[in-house]
């Protein structure tokens, strides 16, 4: 049975992972834009897509234990 504090802390782990995820892609590929070279688009772009994982593996894994 999940629990609420199960539910808080997949809150809390999935915030705080995908933030420091997405911040250090967008940071460093905006980085790169205004340093001149296009290729970090390639980093930035996807940094919020990319931030979501880490709470949806985290919420998959919950799942599995109902």
């Amino acid at each position: 049975m999940v629990n609420r504090s199960d539910i808080v802390w997949l809150g809390v782990a999935s915030a705080v992972s995908g933030c420091l995820i997405g911040g250090m892609m967008l940071g460093i590929g905006l980085d790169l834009i205004v340093n001149g070279q296009p290729l970090g688009w390639l980093i930035m772009l996807p940094g919020a897509p990319v931030s979501a994982l880490p709470g949806w593996v985290l919420a998959r894994r919950l799942a599995r234990q109902l």
